[in-house]
């Protein structure tokens, strides 16, 4: 297999329909999705809370995507995001292409003075970049084994963490993402 190019960038407007796409194919045979990915990256977009939103092209096709927006932290602590969802095309899984969007994007978070960053998702694989669970960092409804914490000053806050509201759209009727086109479990497409 030749190795490809990958180029990231932020998303555009005209890149909304194929990122639900590349979405949609990624989760689709994820038994640990919900399935709702594509309406919380919807929900998150409409209610402007995408922090961050990067594509990976290849030959100028958009093969992944991923997003950070901000979390609440029971202690009050600021500046810290979430991660999630990231996704790549099946059929460009195992490429690199995720990891290169998970660099970027932590790279990108820390070039505007965030804190930290959190999500929920595969234990062997997150850990490679240097998050950890057991903090003392909680999120209400998940096991702590799959919840991550990495902090880019040293400091771990104390408390519950909560994702932005657009992480419970399910495409019926939400009311963010009832506007335009058409709660994950695990950020696991790499």
């Amino acid at each position: 297999m030749t190795t490809l190019e990958i180029a990231i960038r932020d998303e555009k407007e005209v890149d909304a329909a194929v990122i639900t796409e590349v979405t949609v194919a990624a989760f689709e045979t994820m038994e640990i999705s919900n399935h709702t990915e594509q309406f919380i990256i919807e929900a998150l977009r409409a209610a402007k809370a995408l922090t961050l939103s990067l594509v990976a092209e290849m030959d100028g096709r958009v093969v992944g995507h991923i997003a950070f927006s901000p979390v609440t932290i029971s202690d009050g602590t600021r500046t810290w995001y979430g991660l999630g969802p990231v996704s790549v095309l099946p059929e460009y899984q195992r490429r690199g292409i995720g990891k290169a969007l998970i660099q970027e994007g932590l790279s990108r978070l820390k070039d505007l003075n965030a804190k930290g960053c959190c999500l929920v998702g595969h234990p062997q694989y997150y850990r490679k970049f240097g998050f950890e669970n057991g903090t003392g960092l909680v999120h209400e409804g998940v096991p702590q084994e799959v919840f991550f914490a990495l902090s880019f000053d040293g400091h771990f806050p104390q408390g519950h963490v909560m994702f932005h509201e657009g992480f419970k759209a399910n495409g019926h009727g939400d009311p963010l993402v009832r506007s335009r086109a058409p709660n994950a479990s695990f950020n696991h497409n790499e």
